[in-house]
């Protein structure tokens, strides 16, 4: 008898949802794509309207054939390939190789049986658009590829490559890396009192001196900073002005990609490519024993659209009002960035029953964390606005005005479950005030002066260069963890901190992709293009006509470079060492992860050896000296000299003294912009601080 047979693209995907459907259905899965462009060769016919040449993909020969056996046997056959672009044109691949006649296509934004049963009620033929579109990026992406990257192989080194949208991505973070190196630092200087009411002297708060004469007061430097002190000598501290009012923070968005991806960083410290293998998992299914089987835990992980179904809201205000009551259920229909797609409903859970609680001990570490997240966002989109009681004081000493602001939590709303506060709402007002009323005298315990100097712009993390890649129109959600991956294994950035630095190979390509293919490396152009072939998907525009706008100017782009483009001279940098196994002189490299020593006679003698740096520091256990390294992933770690006889090891760089507290050693941690931060490094966290460069605190 023949069976309904579902093509999905992941086996993972294919056991799931057969242990949920009636056993009259087959489930085969084609391993991702089944067709490709060649390796080999262009594989595109320019003269004839960029007719693509697909070859079936090398290995799949065996998944193909039973492929076409299950298809023999079937009564019909549904395509359930992923719900975008690329798992449209993955569909319409199987159909052009297995012949199908009536493909019927479904799409599964949730793999679960009732999502299941839904979709194979309502089948639709392929989305000819999405596919068009989808072949377009990849031929666009072909041109770039196969064309450019062979110039760069003959004028600069073998293995290099470009694309069109990792250029783009290097260029961000050349651009960053030139701007610190250009920042001059500029010096500025605040006045802080620390002020007690006259009524309650113990309860003290600080101000920051903001004018003088009713003006906006800049402090440009330390002789300016002694003047404003010696003038407040003596002064009468009052309270000029007080003003309270309500503040409503709103709940965020349930996540996109895109913000998924950057909280996972940021939160998680999850790498982007990480996040997504894990999401992935928890989309296709995971066995959760018992009754419930194999389901997958969240809906479709690639999508740039905050929209939820009513089904899934109602599900969650209903749950929000049974846990936490009436007064936190809320949220608000969140507006669609400008530019994404709605195709899918944002990430959310499948169930928002299955609370973390629930599924701890079921789920892997990492799963556990990265589906909390989820869930908690996604409920928290659905609650109440927190509500604070926010007071700014302006306070009248002198010609000199100084303000504060307190905040107080009325209602904690949606904080409830989520914290979307970032580590410097601290210093923006967070904590109370004692009680003041306006023309208050406060008694001045002491004046500080404190230098400062503006800080360059930090580099950029990868949560950083995705949300700017989202921000700038640049790829899609399914392209932002490829790209990230794609230009550290080039070696064109490496991490250091966490934070992406270009190599001189990468700088050097940058520099040569800006002079002579500026339309390749422009933020504008590329984000167009990704208009473009929205407008295809969404059937507007023809994508033949697209690929002949592209190729001309690009063609004549190619031929001048051909002609003009200088071959470039990138020497490694020397060092005093000796290779030990052949005698040549050792060179410093830059790899994929950071920079390392290696024998000049390479590939002759494939001699390498990390570089390490003594920091001067000495190690806490055992006295030995303590070395920066690099992992094999490429992270800066700091560790004993007498490994391992002596195991200790530190992510952050190892001060030489000790904890004046605690006596345990000091870490230096780095904030946004390269300001470094000592802390003890015991369980108890001490704060240090070091001296500032200024007069000394001025008691009242």
């Amino acid at each position: 008898m023949k069976k309904p047979l579902i093509i999905v693209e992941s086996p993972t995907k294919a056991r799931t949802i057969k242990k949920f459907l009636p056993g009259r259905f087959a489930v085969k899965a084609s391993v991702g794509h089944v067709r490709d462009l060649p390796k080999s060769t262009l594989g595109v016919d320019v003269a004839h309207d960029f007719a693509p040449k697909y070859v079936t993909i090398k290995g799949k020969a065996d998944i193909i054939k039973e492929l076409r056996a299950a298809v023999k046997t079937a009564s019909e056959v549904y395509l359930a390939t992923d719900p975008d672009r690329e798992g449209e044109a993955i569909a319409w691949h199987l159909a052009q190789l297995l012949k199908l006649d009536d493909p019927k296509r479904i799409e599964l934004h949730e793999i679960t049986k009732s999502a299941a049963l839904e979709a194979l009620k309502e089948p639709h033929a392929i989305d000819v658009d999405r596919v068009n579109a989808q072949q377009a990026r990849r031929i666009l992406d072909r041109l770039v590829g196969y064309k450019i990257s062979p110039l760069l192989w003959s004028k600069v080194r073998g293995g290099l490559s470009a694309g069109r949208v990792q250029s783009v991505a290097v260029k961000l973070i050349v651009d960053r890396e030139r701007d610190i190196a250009a920042f001059v630092p500029k010096e500025y200087w605040s006045v802080t009192a620390l002020l007690a009411p006259e009524q309650s002297p113990t309860t003290t708060f600080t101000a920051e001196l903001v004018s003088e004469r009713g003006e906006k007061l800049e402090i440009g430097n330390a002789q300016r900073a002694g003047e404003i002190v010696a003038a407040l000598d003596g002064a009468t501290y009052r309270v000029a002005s007080l003003k309270k009012r309500e503040v409503r923070r709103q709940p965020p968005a349930p996540f996109t990609t895109s913000t998924l991806q950057q909280e996972a960083s940021r939160k998680l410290k999850m790498r982007v490519r990480r996040a997504m293998q894990v999401a992935q998992g928890l989309y296709e299914g995971v066995d959760l024993g018992g009754a419930d089987g194999t389901v997958g835990l969240i809906t479709y992980m690639r999508t740039d659209s905050t929209r939820i179904s009513d089904l899934a809201r109602d599900a969650a205000r209903g749950f929000i009002r049974q846990t936490y009551g009436d007064e936190f259920h809320g949220g608000t229909r969140h507006r669609l960035r400008e530019g994404a797609q709605d195709a899918h409903e944002a990430i959310r859970p499948t169930d928002v029953l299955r609370t973390p609680q629930r599924l701890a001990g079921l789920l892997k570490r990492e799963e556990l964390r990265l589906y909390t997240l989820i869930w908690e966002r996604f409920v928290a989109s659905q609650m109440a606005a927190a509500l604070f009681d926010q007071t700014i004081v302006d306070i009248a000493a002198r010609d000199y005005g100084f303000r504060v602001t307190g905040t107080v939590m009325r209602f904690a709303g949606f904080t409830r479950v989520y914290d979307d506060s970032r580590d410097d709402d601290a210093a923006k007002g967070r904590a109370p005030l004692p009680e003041l009323h306006a023309d208050d005298v406060l008694r001045c315990e002491r004046l500080e002066p404190k230098q400062h100097f503006t800080e360059p712009p930090a580099r950029y993390t990868e949560a950083a260069l995705v949300k700017a890649l989202e921000e700038n129109g640049i790829g899609r959600p399914s392209t932002y963890s490829t790209i990230v991956e794609t230009i550290q294994a080039r070696g064109y950035v490496t991490q250091q901190e966490r934070r992406f630095v270009p190599t001189p190979i990468g700088e050097a390509v940058n520099d040569l992709l800006v002079e002579h293919f500026p339309k390749i490396v422009n933020l504008d152009f590329t984000a167009r293009m990704e208009t473009d072939l929205d407008h295809v998907a969404e059937g507007h525009e023809d994508w033949i006509a697209l690929l002949h706008r592209f190729y001309g100017p690009f063609e004549s782009e190619l031929h001048d470079a051909e002609k003009k483009l200088p071959r470039l001279e990138l020497r490694d940098e020397p060092t005093d060492e000796i290779c030990p196994n052949c005698g040549r002189p050792m060179v410093i490299k830059t790899g994929r992860f950071g920079k390392f020593i290696s024998c000049s006679g390479y590939p002759e003698c494939k001699t390498t050896k990390p570089i390490v740096k003594d920091t001067g520091a000495t190690c806490p256990q055992c006295g030995g000296a303590i070395l920066e390294r690099r992992s094999r992933k490429g992270r800066t770690f700091y560790g004993c000299a007498n490994y391992p006889n002596c195991a200790f090891v530190s992510w952050d760089p190892v001060a030489q003294e000790r904890c004046p507290v605690c006596g345990s050693h000091v870490i230096v941690k780095t904030r946004r912009g390269g300001t470094p931060h000592p802390q003890c490094a015991s369980d108890r966290h001490h704060q240090l601080r070091t001296a500032a460069p200024a007069p000394e605190p001025v008691p009242a």
